[in-house]
């Protein structure tokens, strides 16, 4: 009886040190990858998976999309400008047996290809490319980290560029030079309105001869823009050919 029971001891015990050993959760999001004696035997999908204790050793790889944030780097451009950018990069874990293999850390090499890679691009940039291309200049930083990444069993989905900080200089000129684009905009238009009003006054000379009524036409809509101006005394010019009617009835009724 009491050999009895201590086996039924011995059982318990190894059960619930073994059991732990034996069977493991992998969650939706992750992939098991699994090693026996060392050597890579499989990757296990989601679920409850049982290994061989002491022989096998799973590790988990979360399979979810990794955001790195890469702090600002001083970078000098093609046309020597100094620049601080930051970069956010988007990459996820395709091949699990990769990313243990290939490489210890696959985050922090990641991290070190980004940095290096933000400053080359952007090195062979202008500054004005960088300000109004910046999707070109994303897309060759994302091919670049990728291909880098591949054997690591890594895909870069995105890279975008945050924040470009100019030097105070630069603001100040790059500001300027904004100013007096839209002054010489300014400019253009206000010449090419002259030059279209300019056009429709030399049409109405040349129809208002033919036209007298027009003419007539015309002073009545001056005397009502005249009209409504808040003056006292208005003094406008009156056409002879309007008094010649009332002059002709003075000198008959003489």
């Amino acid at each position: 009886m009491n050999s009895f029971l201590l086996f039924g001891v011995i059982v318990l015990f190894l059960i619930i040190v073994l059991l732990p050993a034996t069977i493991r959760v992998v969650w939706q999001y992750e992939a098991g990858v699994v090693f026996r004696l060392g050597r890579l035997v499989g990757t296990r999908p989601p679920g409850i998976r049982i290994i061989i204790p002491f022989v096998d050793s799973m590790r988990k790889i979360d399979t979810r999309v990794v955001v790195i944030n890469v702090p600002a780097q001083e970078v000098i451009t093609k046309d020597n400008v100094t620049l601080k950018v930051d970069a956010i990069i988007f990459f996820r874990v395709i091949h699990p047996e990769a990313s243990i293999i290939e490489v210890a850390d696959f985050r922090a090499a990641t991290f070190q290809i980004a940095q290096t890679t933000l400053r080359s691009v952007l090195g062979k940039s202008d500054l004005d490319e960088l300000l109004a291309h910046r999707e070109k200049i994303n897309l060759a930083i994302r091919e670049i980290i990728d291909e880098h990444t591949a054997p690591w069993g890594m895909k870069v989905t995105a890279v975008e560029v945050k924040d470009v900080e100019l030097p105070p200089g630069m603001q100040r000129a790059m500001a300027a030079q904004a100013e007096a684009e839209r002054e010489r905009r300014g400019k253009v238009i206000h010449a090419e309105g002259e030059f279209q009003a300019a056009q429709k006054l030399a049409e109405a000379a040349h129809i208002i001869p033919t036209e007298p009524a027009a003419l007539q036409l015309r002073y009545l809509q001056t005397l009502t823009t005249i009209a409504t101006e808040k003056t006292n005394t208005i003094v406008f010019p009156l056409p002879m050919d309007i008094l010649s009617a009332f002059m002709e009835k003075v000198k008959k009724s003489s």
